[in-house]
């Protein structure tokens, strides 16, 4: 190959890492379908290869119904579905499982976040980045929520020995291939402290991005 040639094809664009955006819903019937429409919006600003995931995990609301109307109108929306609800945990465990594409994100059906934020830690993922969590700028519940969240918080990073500064945001951005050396077991909520515990162990690179949290 001659020179030139090389340096054209050394120059070609790579292509664009993959996105795969999940929510665990419950009973979010609410919410799901505005979130859904403005995740789709917001992934598609940031790759043409994106997709969007429901992991309904056994509402009795109208989630279901509503879930199989946008996925008629929303080709590139995918629903994982739970006959019985299996816990925020066994809800997560399946939206990563579903995930295809190299970089995932997620974060609740329930709207106490913005999708359109993901830009924000896409930003951050650089190519020495494996995780990228979201802090909350303010945390907009009753204080007496506000207050167990602090203890937990301080709880949890003194006896795990935790760096990060909100394990309970869930508003996250990461390699898929971290869980090809990360297993995640917990069906409850504990889910979060377990798999940021076993990422900070396993010695990936976290960062951290702050956002914007609303009230339920």
């Amino acid at each position: 190959m001659l020179r030139s040639e090389r340096s054209m094809a050394g120059s070609e664009p790579q292509p664009s890492p993959g996105l795969s955006v999940f929510f665990p819903a419950y009973n979010d019937g609410g919410t799901i379908a505005s979130l859904v429409i403005m995740a789709l919006h917001s992934a598609s600003l940031l790759t043409p290869n994106h997709e969007v995931i429901v992991v309904n995990d056994g509402s009795s609301d109208r989630t279901a119904q509503i879930l199989d109307e946008l996925a008629r109108v929303y080709p590139r929306l995918r629903i994982v579905t739970h006959e019985v609800n299996r816990g925020y945990g066994g809800a997560l465990r399946s939206g990563f499982a579903a995930a295809s594409k190299d970089i995932v994100f997620y974060t609740d059906g329930d709207a106490q976040y913005d999708p359109s934020e993901m830009a924000l830690l896409w930003q951050a993922m650089g190519p020495d980045v494996d995780l990228v969590n979201g802090y909350k700028i303010s945390r907009s519940d009753p204080w007496h929520r506000i207050l167990i969240g602090r203890v937990y918080h301080h709880v949890v990073k003194l006896l795990f020995g935790l760096t990060v500064r909100d394990v309970d945001c869930d508003f996250r951005m990461m390699r898929r291939s971290i869980f090809g050396r990360v297993r995640l077991e917990k069906s409850s909520g504990v889910i979060c402290l377990e798999m940021m515990k076993k990422i900070q162990d396993a010695g990936f690179r976290i960062v951290e991005v702050p956002v914007h949290h609303y009230h339920r």
